[in-house]
């Protein structure tokens, strides 16, 4: 079983101390999907290690993805087979490893004619024999009644066939979370609002940082034999700290928007492509009691940030193709409830738009031994971390891993079969949970949403979805030091429970406060950053009309 303190906001104190007293195998800086796969890669060998995160985990690129898990079938018209063949495998796995966060979906490519349904069918056959698709989950083709029956929404006018394939739906901060749990149970350290300020090099070879606590103000000094950069967007700005300027870029950031609003609104049952007027494809993708369509992939200058804006036409692009898809009204950009943006660390290719870019990932060893990951997609985290700590181990000799044994553990809370129905039942019979608030609570927290339900079973507002034990759970299992942490990356209330987010600030703050004493100011300022954090998630709302998406 994992360690209850292992990622405990209550115990900050004592990690840094732990962190600072030992010299690690491997430090990993970065603590979204690529640095957690590592450094769980790295304890299944046997090493030591220790993780730190500028921000909160997932709080940059992981935690804004389109929150799937699948092969890409779209790279295959970019040529990228392997690349298409690595992910869909790699599907398998993580649904035998963590079944909650890779829950099967049915995707739709709608089709004008029985002509573009053949052409979909050929893609989508070639892309399960690359993923070694089962007979149970391969695609089937539905026509006007199949429709009517799955899809009702779907415009049957406009598309009297679709093309419904299997695609994993998960949660990409959840997925993070998991990662680092199973790392810390192993005896890895991860601690997030830790910022590396500068390298330590002993012989001219990276031996160690400086970092100092963004919640605290204390300043550590943590010791390695090797150093991974995973840090996503900013790895060019700690390549810089090793070897300083100037360096050639080597990344492409690419901004992707999501916007979400209520399923009443839009009532999809499944994920469903839909074309863009630039010829790309978004996706519309049904999450509880809200839809959220995206993505955007636009390019992305100047300094990387966590929040980057998001403009009113990133939304209007987004917008324009459902009324041409789904058999409703247009929807205005004032009935968007919530919305988030990310950007992507793309390896550069001068002669391509953001959208064209390949999704491969590249590892760089520097001249002081760091070695650097960029690129790559969420589905493939796993093969990723194997490379990374395969090309750390050959650049620091000194490593002795041992092997691996035995068959790999299910990631925390995956240790079941993977019927989500047979595991809500209990937290509706024996735990008092309505069928939606059971289902959200498995599909966040699996096996263990039992355990999460035990330390506090009532919702936190009377009548909604959120409940006071996931607010425990956040601090003392998954090192939640805030109300934004709890809000938009653990509970995920500020992405798909939008109309009940307001209400949670005040309760879950108290909570927050209790827990960590906090002072009331403290408390006070965390609701008004997470009231204003809100407000310019929605300011494109009053933004006047774009005509033109760049």
């Amino acid at each position: 079983m994992p360690d209850p303190a292992c990622l405990d906001s209550r115990q900050r104190s004592r990690f840094l101390d732990e962190i600072e007293g030992q010299t690690f195998d491997l430090l990993v800086i970065g603590g979204g999907i690529t640095g957690a796969g590592v450094a769980r890669e790295a304890t299944l060998r046997g090493l030591s290690v220790a993780l730190v995160e500028a921000s909160d985990f997932a709080s940059g690129t992981s935690g804004r993805s389109s929150k799937l898990i699948h092969g890409g079938l779209r790279y295959l018209a970019m040529g990228d087979v392997n690349l298409v063949r690595e992910t869909a495998l790699e599907r398998k796995r993580l649904r035998r490893l963590v079944p909650h966060l890779a829950e099967p979906r049915w995707m739709l490519a709608p089709a004008r004619s029985r002509a573009g349904l053949m052409k979909f069918r050929a893609a989508i056959t070639l892309y399960e024999k690359l993923g070694a698709v089962t007979q149970p989950d391969r695609h089937r083709n539905w026509h006007e009644d199949d429709l009517r029956e799955h899809e009702p929404l779907l415009d049957r006018s406009a598309y009297a066939h679709a093309c419904a394939f299997r695609e994993y739906l998960t949660d990409d901060a959840r997925l993070v979370i998991a990662n680092l749990r199973a790392a810390t149970r192993d005896g890895a350290l991860a601690l997030n609002y830790l910022r590396v300020e500068a390298i330590r090099h002993e012989s001219q070879r990276a031996v160690g940082v400086s970092a100092a606590c963004t919640t605290s103000g204390r300043k550590v000094e943590i010791r390695a034999k090797s150093i991974i950069n995973a840090a996503g967007p900013w790895v060019e700005e700690l390549m810089a700290l090793d070897a300083g300027p100037p360096l050639r870029r080597r990344l492409h950031l690419s901004k992707g928007v999501h916007i979400v609003v209520d399923r009443e609104r839009l009532p999809v049952r499944n994920l469903v492509i839909m074309g863009t007027e630039d010829k790309r494809s978004i996706f519309a993708i049904a999450r509880g009691p809200s839809v959220y369509i995206g993505t955007t992939d636009t390019s992305y200058s100047g300094e990387a940030k966590i929040w980057p804006t998001i403009e009113r036409a990133d939304v209007e692009y987004l917008l324009k193709p459902i009324a041409k898809t789904f058999a409703c009204d247009p929807i205005r950009p004032d009935e968007i409830v919530a919305a988030w943006s990310g950007l992507r660390p793309l390896i550069a290719d001068a002669d391509k738009a953001a959208h064209e870019i390949s999704r491969r990932d590249e590892i760089w060893v520097g001249g002081s031994g760091i070695v650097t990951i960029a690129g790559g997609k969420l589905t493939g985290y796993r093969r990723m971390a194997e490379d990374v700590v395969d090309r750390a181990l050959e650049a620091a000799p000194a490593l002795s891993p041992r092997a691996c044994v035995g068959e790999e553990k299910p990631l925390p809370g995956g240790d079941f079969d993977g019927d989500l129905d047979a595991l809500a039942r209990p937290l509706m019979l024996q735990h008092g949970q309505n069928e939606a608030r059971a289902h959200r609570l498995v599909r966040l927290y699996g096996s263990e949403a039992e355990q999460v339900t035990s330390l506090g079973r009532e919702t936190v507002v009377a009548g909604g979805d959120i409940i006071r034990g996931e607010i425990s759970w956040a601090i003392e299992r998954e090192a939640a030091a805030g109300l934004e942490d709890i809000l938009y990356r653990r509970t995920r209330a500020a992405l798909y429970h939008a109309s009940e987010c307001e209400a949670l600030l005040e309760p879950v703050s108290k909570q927050l406060q209790s827990a960590l004493d906090w002072s009331e100011d403290r408390r006070t300022s965390e609701v008004a950053s997470m009231r204003d954090r809100l407000r310019l998630d929605l300011a494109f709302r009053d933004a006047a009309p774009e005509d033109a998406h760049d």
